[in-house]
């Protein structure tokens, strides 16, 4: 069962309205929930950007997947939306100009109005051991930050093609003043053909892959052979993705 509504993100956005998206097994019970970026992508071919989704519905209906999937959409306003809202930090690059980063008021609506909103209305087990977040590309910044940030919220991240390119030093410092908690766990990919995408990303994967080893994060990371920036690419990562999460 997928429900889709609705929401409203007034700091960011006023009354304009998006689409979230909260996927709930059938069976009876309570499960885990995994918080998502991009809601539009994860679940329809027809709601997503590229007319691609990640194909969630179906993995977790074929998989029988004991899990929560709740989701919500990006801004999509052509004046750096979506980057200023999945940015923790404000950066400069020629090709975008200059982006606020107002990643930190995604977060606090995500902890103080949606998971609350979730916890009410679905069958949840609502303890950090049982809360996990998850996106791609600049959500996969976001689930990085937000797993480090709100450590006592969430205990394990899915961070696939993350942007770590984006205020490198800023987000060296995160993962550097961070005491995370025992048994946070990060699950972190990338393709190699999106490699040359940025200069020197396999070194940053790697220093930022190295810090997280550094703090006991229990982290799991992959250069996917011929992995893509894109949702055809990431969908064939959920196995991986979702064993990691839900590992006992």
């Amino acid at each position: 069962m997928i429900d889709k509504f609705e929401v409203t993100l007034p700091h960011l956005t006023g009354d304009e309205p998006r689409f979230a998206y909260v996927y709930c097994p059938d069976k009876k019970g309570k499960y885990p929930v995994l918080y998502m970026f991009d809601g539009h992508n994860v679940f329809f071919d027809e709601d997503a950007t590229y007319g691609k989704s990640w194909g969630m519905l179906k993995y977790l209906e074929e998989n029988q997947v004991p899990l929560i999937v709740a989701a919500v959409e990006c801004n999509h306003s052509p004046n750096n939306g979506r980057l200023s809202e999945y940015s923790p930090f404000t950066f400069s690059r020629p090709s975008v100009g200059r982006v606020e980063g107002r990643g930190e008021l995604t977060m606090r609506w995500f902890v103080r109005v949606f998971k609350p909103f979730v916890d009410a209305n679905y069958p949840t087990i609502k303890n950090r051991n049982n809360t996990f977040i998850a996106g791609s590309s600049m959500g996969g910044l976001m689930s990085l930050y937000a797993v480090l940030k709100y450590n006592r919220v969430f205990s394990k991240a899915a961070c696939l093609s993350p942007s770590v390119w984006v205020a490198p030093r800023e987000i060296d410092r995160l993962i550097n003043e961070t005491d995370v908690k025992p048994g946070t766990v990060i699950y972190m990919d990338y393709g190699s053909r999106e490699l040359s995408n940025h200069k020197n990303m396999a070194a940053r994967l790697r220093k930022v892959a190295n810090m997280l080893l550094e703090k006991d994060v229990f982290l799991t990371f992959r250069i996917v052979p011929k992995g893509e920036h894109c949702e055809a690419s990431w969908e064939k990562q959920l196995p991986f993705v979702i064993n990691t999460l839900l590992y006992k």
